[in-house]
This record gives structure tokens, C-alpha cells and sequence, in this order.
């Protein structure tokens, strides 16, 4: 029995044993890389999958082919693999510059979305259309080709927003300096997002705190910001309950119902408004137990549960997937924000560590604002999870932002060298992704560059 006893102290734990195994994972130059794609790659299948089980019936019922929601969804699956292809390649210079051209493209979007749906609001218009250009709710169509501004101004205030922090540097701790290029922007953005879409208002509300924070902001600046964001907050759901009240279509005074109806306890809600949804999203939870009652065989999305497949996808997946699945999704997404903050404290470049940072906050914010949202932890907002849900404009925004953060942990300096050090072949160059820069102190200088070629010749 003393043998015993003193062979098993004498033995390793298991934790002992782990925690070398993953630090020397991590330490490895590419752990970033492959993390990132590992994480964001199991999402985008999990997504693909349970758009299939939430869409199959219906598309069947509505259709005659279970396929054609799926099939969709899959080509804009492709799409954003495209965007994420481009974006990895695209080095940090060109992302600077295409930050001004993606926001004010999003600008003139969400511009002429909203003119539209004012037109049609006071009678100038009988539908939000001119031509082949028609406003639905939030998203704004050419033709057959349906765009959701507010999804491309996430991405072009990340670009414009770490280009214009990283140009000012030290001089950003002025309130001057912070407020002259960065206020109006938001202040405009406030305006053409906010009213219809306080949810995609505040991804950016805490997109552009990932940036300020990055950037080393002083935390009385930060104060002055959050009052200034809480009272531009309260602004707008004035102004929608206002305009619910003087006889609008009453979407705003239903959008504000669902942001106040989850203080209120469940049996002193409207069961047959805003208060559907979540009692519905509750059940699927509830009906899912610890293991679901297995894939594709979940009742709630037969038309139970308004927005099954977009907003709402989280609760089915708690239904067919059960506790277990919910937490592999939250386990994927602890990876990714892992990976993100990681990427942005190894960039040693100011535009690549600020955009690294932002995006994460990004994609982060919106995942706990969705989830939140379906287990009745924060206010419904109708935001999309990342990844997971149905749309075709989100999913390929979200796919680029991750190509750059992909270009962003190929470009940390440790991962930097080991690739110029052993390149791939050219093919894979040509075919994947180029090599990344060399990191400021490993460049060789001038001198040394012109010594060296006198030498060659």
C-alpha cells in the first residue's frame, strides 16, 4: 500500500502534464493562425448545419425542395470564403486606404435607405422604391440584390477608425484631437443607424470602444464617452417611442416593448407581442435538457419560433443540440476572442493591433448581444449571431474581417520570421496567402541593402 501511495505521488497530474502540452502549442510562431482558423472554421460549419436543420421544413413546406434555403446560404458561404481570401492577401497599407472607401460606400447606403423609407413614411412615395432601388426594413435592394448597409459600416469604422488613431498617436490623449475626425463620423452614423437599428448602433458603440482601448484612451475620456453614449442611447429610443406615438407604422414602439419587456417577469408580459419570441426561445432551451432531442429534430422552428433561423438560431440550436452544443458554440467563440486580443497585443504595427482589436470587440459584442438576447439575459435587439445565422451580407462582412485578422496573425513578428525563414513554395504564395513583412527590427537598412547588392554584382 506505501509503494502504492508513493508511486502515484510520485506520478505527474493530468493538469501538470496538459498545461506544458498547450503552452507549448501556443507558443509555436502560426498558433494564432491556426487557432483562428480552427475557431472560425468549426462556426461557419456549425452555421451551414443548423441553417439546413432551421430552413429544411419550411423551404419543403413553402418550396418542394428542403435544399433551397441551405443552397443559398451556402453560396454566400462561398462569397465570404472569397472576401476572406482577399482580405488575408491584402497587406495593411491597402486596408488603410480602402478604410475610406468602404465607410463612405456604407455612408451612402444607409443614406439612401433611410431617405427611402422617409418618403414612403410621409406619403412623398406609396412603397420605399424608385426604380429598381426598394428599402425593406433594413435592408436596401438593387433589383434581385439585397444589401445591409449597417454590416458594411462595422467594417469600414474598423479601417478608417485604427487608420485615423494610429496616424494621431500621442496627440489622441487631446480631446481636440479625438473629437474633431472621430465625433461627426459617429454622430452621423447615430443618425442613419441608430433610428432603425439600435442593435448594429451598438456593435459599433462597442466597436469603437475596442479601438479607443487599443489606443490607450485615459479612462476619464473613456467617462465622458460613456455618458455621451448612454444619453445618445436614450435619445433614440426616445425618438422611436415618440414616433411610435404620432402614428408610424408602430415598428418602433414594438422595437422599444422588447428592449423594456425584459425586466418585466414573464407573466406579467404580453404573451401575444414582444414577449412571443422569448417564451418561445425559453421553450426550445427548455425542451433541448443537457443533450437535445438530437439534430433536425427539433418542433419549435415549424413556424413556432418567429426568426428561427436568423436571430433566433441559438435557440434552436439549444433545442436539438442541447447544454452541450450551446457550450461548444461559447467555447468557439472564447477561442476566437482569445485568438483576436492575442493578435492585437503581439502587432507591433499601430493600425494592425488597432483593427485587431476592434474587430474582435466587434464580432465578440454582437455574439453576447444575440445570445444574451435568446436566453433572456439582455434586451432582444435582432442582431444575427456571427457565423451561425442565416444572411447573406453579414456572413461575408464577418468572413472578411476574419481574413484580416488572419493577414494581421500572419504578420506577428515571431510568425513573420518563421515564414520568411522557411517561405512555402511559390504556388502556395501565389495560391494562398504572400509572405508577410518582416518586423521593423529584422528589416536590414538601407546601408546594408546597397552594401549587399554591390556585393552581388
Amino acid at each position: 500500500m506505501a509503494e502504492d501511495r508513493t508511486q502515484q505521488a510520485s506520478r505527474p497530474s493530468l493538469s501538470r502534464q496538459l498545461l506544458p502540452a498547450v503552452h507549448g502549442l501556443l507558443a509555436r510562431p502560426l498558433s494564432s493562425y491556426y487557432l483562428l482558423l480552427a475557431s472560425s472554421g468549426l462556426l461557419l460549419l456549425i452555421g451551414l448545419t443548423m441553417v439546413f436543420s432551421a430552413t429544411s421544413v419550411k423551404a419543403y413546406a413553402e418550396n418542394g425542395n428542403a435544399f433551397s434555403a441551405i443552397a443559398n446560404q451556402a453560396v454566400f458561404a462561398l462569397l465570404g470564403l472569397v472576401a476572406f481570401w482577399v482580405c488575408q492577401r491584402l497587406p495593411a497599407g491597402t486596408l488603410r486606404d480602402l478604410g475610406k472607401v468602404v465607410l463612405g460606400t456604407a455612408i451612402v447606403l444607409l443614406a439612401v435607405l433611410d431617405l427611402l423609407e422617409a418618403l414612403a413614411s410621409v406619403g412623398l412615395l406609396s412603397t420605399p422604391r424608385i426604380g429598381p432601388v426598394h428599402a425593406e426594413l433594413l435592408w436596401l435592394y438593387f433589383g434581385p440584390i439585397g444589401l445591409q448597409p449597417a454590416e458594411f459600416a462595422k467594417l469600414g469604422m474598423v479601417l478608417w477608425g485604427a487608420d485615423v488613431i494610429a496616424r494621431k498617436g500621442p496627440a489622441l490623449g487631446h480631446w481636440k484631437e479625438l473629437s474633431r475626425p472621430l465625433f461627426p463620423v459617429i454622430g452621423l452614423l447615430f443618425v442613419l443607424v441608430g433610428y432603425n437599428d439600435l442593435g448594429s448602433m451598438l456593435v459599433l458603440l462597442a466597436l469603437i470602444i475596442g479601438l479607443l482601448w487599443a489606443a490607450g484612451v485615459r479612462l476619464r475620456i473613456f467617462a465622458a464617452l460613456g455618458v455621451l453614449g448612454l444619453a445618445g442611447i436614450s435619445l433614440l429610443i426616445a425618438a422611436a417611442s415618440g414616433g411610435a406615438g404620432s402614428g408610424q407604422s408602430g415598428e418602433e414602439n414594438y422595437r422599444l416593448a422588447r428592449l423594456t419587456n425584459f425586466l418585466q417577469p414573464i407573466d406579467q408580459c404580453d404573451l401575444a407581442g414582444p414577449c412571443y419570441q422569448l417564451i418561445q426561445a425559453r421553450s426550445a432551451i427548455f425542451e433541448g435538457g443537457w443533450f437535445g432531442v438530437g439534430l433536425g429534430k427539433g418542433a419549435l422552428k415549424w413556424n413556432w419560433l418567429p426568426e428561427a433561423d436568423n436571430d433566433f438560431i441559438f435557440a434552436v440550436v439549444a433545442e436539438e443540440l442541447g447544454v452541450v452544443g450551446c457550450a461548444v458554440i461559447l467555447a468557439l467563440f472564447s477561442v476566437l476572442a482569445y485568438t483576436g486580443f492575442r493578435i492585437a497585443r503581439r502587432s507591433q504595427d499601430p493600425f494592425r493591433r488597432l483593427a485587431a482589436a476592434a474587430i474582435t470587440t466587434w464580432l465578440v459584442a454582437q455574439a453576447v448581444i444575440n445570445i444574451g438576447g435568446v436566453t433572456g439575459m439582455l434586451p432582444i435587439t435582432g442582431l444575427p449571431l456571427p457565423f451561425i445565422s442565416a444572411g447573406g451580407s453579414a456572413l461575408v462582412v464577418t468572413m472578411a474581417a476574419v481574413g484580416m485578422l488572419a493577414s494581421f496573425a500572419r504578420a506577428e513578428p515571431q510568425a513573420s520570421l518563421a515564414l520568411n525563414a522557411r517561405p512555402p513554395a511559390r504556388w502556395v504564395r501565389l495560391v494562398w496567402a504572400p509572405l508577410p513583412p518582416l518586423p521593423p527590427s529584422r528589416r536590414p537598412s538601407p546601408a546594408r541593402e546597397k552594401a549587399g547588392s554591390e556585393g552581388r554584382r
